[in-house]
């Protein structure tokens, strides 16, 4: 089956930021509709007719911002933060942003954001949780696609939240299940996973480092969330 065009929207307040994302886009495969808005005000108006599969967002625009902007939509659409300004990493994670790009865009990193964006809109139409018997303290089963994967908790180094799904992850592949960041710790074994942010939880056994505001878990960073920081001292203090 073809994969389907992507309907995308761009908001930001500069008319050359808005040209080099929309120029980005021409030179890859599998766009269609590409929609431009100049501010937030615009696009909310504009978002109640369109269905977006991504929403490419500025943060930093007169009247409303991206981040005040993505708190008023019921259920927004993927979404990349595309900014100048580094210090809304946090308010991206804590928000469920997939991305975070820092201007100017290099067209490989967009690039790269933009296929994470395609690669979760796939994963959304196949995989889920089987409620089966064969489910044990150390494994569990997913479905995806046509497929049974035997899925070991101690493969999975760390669980991002993501809207109403989440994302397993392991050191092979990205497995999305249906259901929120919460209802996965009644799923994984709480002696073994632990929440550290409101969107993440990472496997105690794959936790290499612990630094001020992120864990260091086989080379990927994981965000720690103030509401988490004084358990995750003393479960994981010895790390430090």
């Amino acid at each position: 089956m073809m994969e389907a065009l992507l309907k995308i929207v761009i908001v930001d307040d500069e008319p050359l930021a808005r040209e080099v994302l929309e120029g980005y886009l021409k030179r890859m495969p599998r766009i269609g509709q590409v929609q431009l808005f100049p501010n937030a005000t615009k696009a909310l108006s504009g978002l109640k007719t369109l269905a977006p599969d991504i929403l490419l967002l500025d943060i930093e625009m007169p009247e409303m911002n991206g981040i005040e902007f993505l708190k008023c939509l019921p259920d927004p659409p993927l979404t990349i933060f595309t900014t100048a300004y580094r210090n809304y990493a946090f308010d991206g994670y804590e928000l469920g942003v997939i991305d975070f790009l820092l201007k100017p865009i290099a067209f490989d990193r967009f690039e790269q954001a933009v296929a994470k964006a395609r690669e979760l809109l796939a994963l959304e139409k196949h995989s889920q949780l089987e409620d089966t018997a064969e489910n044990s303290n150390d494994f569990i089963f997913v479905k995806s696609g046509v497929q049974r994967i035997k899925l070991h908790f101690s493969d999975v180094t760390h669980i991002q939240g993501l809207k109403d799904y989440a994302i397993v992850h392991t050191p092979e592949k990205k497995i999305l299940l249906k259901g929120s960041i919460k209802a996965m710790l009644d799923i994984f074994p709480p002696a073994r996973f632990f929440r550290v942010h409101k969107s993440f939880i990472v496997n105690l056994q794959h936790v290499r480092h612990l630094e001020h505001n992120s864990i260091l878990l086989n080379g990927q960073q994981v965000p720690i969330g103030r509401n988490f920081r004084d358990e995750i001292e003393k479960h994981l203090k010895p790390l430090q």
